[in-house]
């Protein structure tokens, strides 16, 4: 009976799937605009040239989940395409470079987006890196994890993508983390051109706004009542004056023994600071410049016929599409390459 009713359904079989896709097609938009109407969401506007315009954006999952959700305006255009974020743990930043990623995932799809108004430029990807994690499977820390991640966005992004940045280079120590997020943050600005939210917690970065009137400084505002902290999740023009980590910490639960501690050694730590140096000058020596025009070339030298040959046969070749005795015979030619024996 069973193979009956596959024999007798073979002939309308397309005309069920194309039934089917219809079917599909009407239950999202049915579901778009249900959404829209229920949650006060706008149509949004394209524009033909870069820019991301948002009024009064909300995140369309959190600001189901809490009583009241403060609204921000959002603006990347050819001025401003790096927006450094700083603030307060819990102060909101991963939320709102969630929501602007989203915006601009809605209104491509063709939904109603949740914010008073939205213009959007053309956008050709969205690239995030956000979230800790290791892959233990892969044997992957958790730091290498986050500059495998970092690493694809910076080979692929273009100056039409969207490239969402959360806390690079907290893996690793303070020095190293602080030096990969400076170049990470000035390698979008000057290779990729890519629109990007790049939140951090390290303040030496909001200097990079004095040297790339492309970037700006942005924080998400807190309000400090002693040594307690109040959350506004309100995005303000200019730099954060500090983390408040303490006090989160001190939601969190920490024992008070725990903090009064910590709270002695922050102020050892930056009494220490202030008699070194107030602020680490990444712009303080004029021997370094950035150079991303070439970067096949180091220390301003041209590649040599040998590298040419290398990179030549390198984009020659597809490993997805090679066998693994092709590959093999591919390993032992750029071998003989690199050793001049051809």
């Amino acid at each position: 009976m069973y193979e009956g009713l596959i024999r007798e359904l073979q002939d309308t079989l397309p005309l069920l799937q194309k039934a089917a896709k219809a079917a599909a097609t009407l239950d999202v938009l049915c579901c778009f605009a249900t959404t829209a109407e229920e949650a006060d969401y706008v149509c949004p506007e394209f524009a033909d040239y870069p820019m991301i315009e948002i009024s009064d954006g909300r995140h369309p999952v959190v600001e189901q989940q809490v009583q009241r959700f403060t609204a921000n305006h959002t603006r990347l255009d050819d001025k401003h395409r790096l927006m450094l974020l700083t603030g307060p743990n819990m102060g909101g930043k991963s939320t709102y470079m969630r929501q602007v990623a989203l915006i601009v995932l809605m209104a491509h799809t063709g939904s109603f987006v949740p914010a008073s108004a939205a213009k959007i430029g053309p956008v050709d990807q969205v690239f995030t890196r956000i979230g800790a994690s290791d892959d233990l499977a892969s044997n992957r820390s958790t730091f290498m994890v986050e500059m495998s991640e970092t690493a694809y966005i910076l080979n692929h992004a273009t100056p039409q993508s969207l490239v969402l940045m959360d806390e690079v280079g907290r893996g690793t120590s303070t020095f190293d983390g602080l030096a990969l997020a400076h170049a990470v943050a000035e390698h979008l600005l000057l290779k990729n051109g890519s629109f990007a939210l790049f939140a951090t917690h390290y303040f030496e970065l909001t200097a990079l706004p004095e040297r790339y009137p492309a970037a700006v400084n942005m924080h998400l505002s807190a309000l400090e009542q002693g040594r307690d902290i109040v959350f506004l999740h309100h995005i303000e023009a200019g730099p954060a004056s500090k983390s408040y980590g303490i006090a989160v910490a001190k939601l969190a639960g920490l024992p008070a023994r725990a903090l009064k501690a910590a709270q002695k050694y922050l102020e050892n730590l930056e009494s220490q600071a202030a008699e070194q140096r107030p602020q680490l000058d990444f712009f303080g020596s004029a021997s370094f410049e950035p150079n991303f025009a070439d970067d096949s070339a180091q220390d301003g030298e041209r590649p040599s016929e040998k590298s040419s040959a290398l990179f030549a046969e390198l984009d020659s070749i597809h490993p997805d599409e090679m066998s693994p005795r092709e590959a093999l015979d591919a390993l032992y030619r750029l071998k003989q390459l690199a050793d001049g024996e051809i």
